[in-house]
């Protein structure tokens, strides 16, 4: 109850009103109004989140170190396009997991507790809120990302990394990409349990039909006309061009586009369902 109050207060604060008074309308509209409400969702997710956001983090972090070690298991000697793919492969799930299929179930569970109405209900413009969200989403994704590679580094010294300045762009839009199809999921959603199902299939599909961790030739050719069109593959795709040099052999500017493509139009359905609701 008292990270719940505190977090409140400091939400109100942050958007230039009294705890219990709702903030001057002339806060509402204007870039001030827009990063005062940006600055107030990232300490309230923060604040409200301080401790599952961290064990999120180590969440990850095992999921992507547990993959890249699980998979030495299943071969004496770990072949190098495998290494290689494995290495490029489990940082992307670190990148993802929270803001595409963790983050629509915490949604789900306000949901189903009551907690989702008073969200809706903040003076906060509805792109301030999912810009929160992204950077949240950033700041628990990086350093489980950061610890598989290294664990993939140390565990596959074959694996030739060559990691260019471009993972600046790749990185971050593969994280906004995410978080925007979780958010559309998300809110789009009406019923809890319908969203916590469709997450329980993404994740099915992210390990076992998008070539993340294995190489698309390995799939049957209509499967990879499909992921074609899906924002999956190409995420592993810019990821892999920024850590790899010569692995990639697909259209890196075509994956870019399409990513992009997926993560405006995603967060444009979530913003327009959330405005529907206040």
């Amino acid at each position: 109850m008292t990270t719940t109050t505190g977090a409140v207060t400091a939400t109100v604060a942050g958007l230039g009103g009294t705890p219990g008074i709702a903030p001057p309308t002339a806060l509402r509209s204007g870039p001030a109004a827009w990063l005062a409400g940006y600055r107030a969702m990232v300490r309230w997710h923060l604040s409200s989140m301080r401790l599952w956001l961290a064990l999120l983090a180590m969440v990850q972090a095992l999921v992507g170190v547990g993959y890249v070690l699980g998979v030495g298991l299943f071969f004496a000697d770990v072949p190098p396009l495998a290494a290689a793919y494995v290495s490029t492969g489990a940082p992307v799930l670190n990148l993802v997991l929270l803001g595409m299929l963790l983050g629509p179930q915490l949604v789900a569970d306000m949901k189903a507790s009551g907690g989702y109405d008073f969200m809706a209900s903040l003076p906060v413009p509805t792109t301030a809120s999912a810009a929160a969200w992204y950077t949240v989403n950033l700041i628990g994704g990086l350093p489980p990302f950061v610890a598989t590679l290294v664990v993939a580094h140390l565990r596959y010294p074959e694996v030739d990394f060559a990691i260019r300045p471009v993972v600046v762009l790749a990185v971050p839009l593969v994280v906004f990409a995410g978080t925007m199809v979780g958010y559309a999921l998300a809110y789009a959603i009406v019923d809890p349990k319908i969203t916590q199902l469709v997450t329980q299939v993404l994740v099915f599909a992210m390990m076992g039909f998008a070539p993340i961790v294995f190489p698309a030739q390995q799939m049957p050719d209509w499967l990879v006309s499909v992921n074609e069109w899906l924002p999956l593959t190409h995420m592993a795709t810019v990821v892999r061009d920024s850590l790899t040099d010569g692995l990639v052999t697909a259209d890196v500017g075509r994956a870019y586009l399409v990513l992009t493509v997926w993560a405006l139009a995603a967060g444009a359905a979530a913003i327009r369902e959330l405005g529907k609701r206040r």
